[in-house]
């Protein structure tokens, strides 16, 4: 079905905007032409037949004179006699003009007539309202006369028919012309958020739309445009940088079992086959580990939402101390009864497994385990009392790939992902981690949200 506005939203508005006018003028210029006709010749009606009725109420009490003064706007009277003598005229009544007709009007019934009255030389031809009145008086039925110009009330209307059948269409055009430009100039800043949008590409993120000075809507949309433009931007080089730092970590393990192999496979009678194999088992296993870190990594960004319910995170973490039972340094438990928390089991594990393995890279002597509830949340915190973190690099080592130099030092087969995927990993849950220092060491806590009531 074809349209019936057109596509452009300044046509559209235009075209409303002529509509509604249209409408608007089309309804007054029906009222007015209905009724202004009838209320001003109704007021020269009620001026001419009351002056009638009070000259036909003096003859009627035989105090009429020969002469007769109309109240203003009412320019001639005349009354005459049933046998034509006229008996009273008005002052200035012209010589040779009979305002009475051939019949005269029933006793006491006003009668009203339009007639073209020639007043003399000087004036001319003009166009008045006539009304007659019949009544009885000592001397016998007279009739009263009574004309007022309509001159002023044919001004008027033509004026209005004017305005009306000339100004209307005018007035229209005004109006679409008006909200044309309007329209037009309060879109041009569109036009040029537009074409400025149409230029930007993948490989050219740094431009922005020009933002108006207006501070109305359309600068509220190139300031939000503009926001979002940041934020590709920003994911952008976080992706760029995200590939080369996973190619760059993928590369390590790959090219150091590849020369294993190619030096087993050039020296197959020198070649401890035992050891090589472990070595190649061990650097499939850090493969595997940061490919399963980029893919739940990849998975989270995505907003991906593992299946869910609810884990206690106490249990978690006993089980996560007894698997740590004879490793480099111990882990000392602080667990409350029960700490339930919905989210994915897999994930939950994830966060508790790096945020240990961090903690035991680094420990000293020892690290710390506790899980708390307080109010309405569950608190894990990991404390370590190795060297800790400096305090311009806590943020730092919750970005991905980075390792410190104390890191790269104690294990040089990290991948720099364990910290940023615990973070993502509570953010995903509703929680939060963070780093704060202690001494010695560094304390990791991870807040997430308590299942059920405190």
């Amino acid at each position: 079905m074809r349209r019936l506005l057109p596509r452009s939203i300044r046509a559209r508005l235009t075209a409303v905007a002529t509509l509604a006018a249209a409408l608007v003028f089309t309804v007054t210029s029906v009222i007015t032409l209905t009724t202004a006709p009838d209320n001003l010749r109704g007021v020269v009606q009620s001026r001419v037949e009351l002056a009638v009725r009070r000259v036909a109420a003096e003859a009627r009490i035989g105090e009429l004179t020969p002469v007769v003064h109309p109240p203003a706007r009412v320019g001639l009277m005349e009354v005459v006699a049933a046998d034509g003598t006229v008996i009273a005229s008005s002052p200035g009544f012209p010589q040779g003009l009979r305002l009475a007709t051939a019949s005269p009007p029933r006793s006491e019934t006003v009668e009203t007539s339009e007639r073209e009255i020639y007043r003399g030389p000087d004036d001319p031809r003009a166009h008045y309202l006539v009304m007659a009145m019949t009544t009885r008086t000592p001397r016998g039925p007279v009739t009263v006369y009574g004309a007022s110009s309509l001159s002023d009330v044919d001004r008027a209307l033509r004026w209005i028919y004017l305005l009306t059948f000339l100004g209307t269409p005018l007035i229209l055009v005004s109006v679409a012309g008006i909200t044309w430009l309007t329209v037009g100039s309060a879109l041009r800043p569109v036009e040029r958020i537009r074409a400025e949008m149409a230029e930007i590409t993948g490989q050219d993120l740094t431009r922005r739309v020009p933002v108006p000075e207006t501070g109305d809507e359309i600068a509220d949309l190139a300031t939000t445009t503009n926001d979002t433009l940041d934020r590709l931007e920003r994911s952008a080089e976080t992706q760029r940088r995200f590939v080369a730092d996973a190619s760059h970590e993928l590369r390590s393990p790959i090219s150091a079992l590849r020369a294993q192999l190619e030096v087993a496979n050039a020296y197959p009678e020198e070649t401890d086959w035992k050891t090589t194999g472990e070595r190649a088992l061990a650097a499939a296993d850090r493969l595997t580990g940061i490919i399963d870190e980029l893919l739940m990594l990849a998975r989270l960004d995505a907003g991906a939402v593992a299946e869910r319910r609810v884990v206690d995170l106490a249990q978690v973490a006993d089980h996560q101390v007894r698997r740590r039972e004879g490793s480099r340094v111990p882990v000392l438990p602080d667990l409350c009864a029960a700490a339930p928390v919905l989210g994915s089991p897999m994930q939950l594990d994830r966060l508790l497994t790096n945020l240990l393995d961090n903690a035991v890279r680094h420990a000293a002597t020892r690290v710390d385990l506790e899980v708390s509830v307080r109010g309405d949340k569950v608190v894990v915190t990991v404390t370590d009392d190795g060297e800790g973190i400096p305090p311009q690099d806590r943020e730092r080592v919750f970005e991905r790939f980075t390792r410190l130099e104390s890191a790269r030092a104690k294990d040089k087969g990290g991948s720099g992902l364990g910290l940023p995927l615990s973070r993502e990993i509570a953010m995903a849950h509703g929680g939060t981690l963070t780093l704060t220092g202690h001494a010695p060491g560094a304390r990791f806590t991870a807040v997430l949200p308590l299942y059920g009531p405190p």
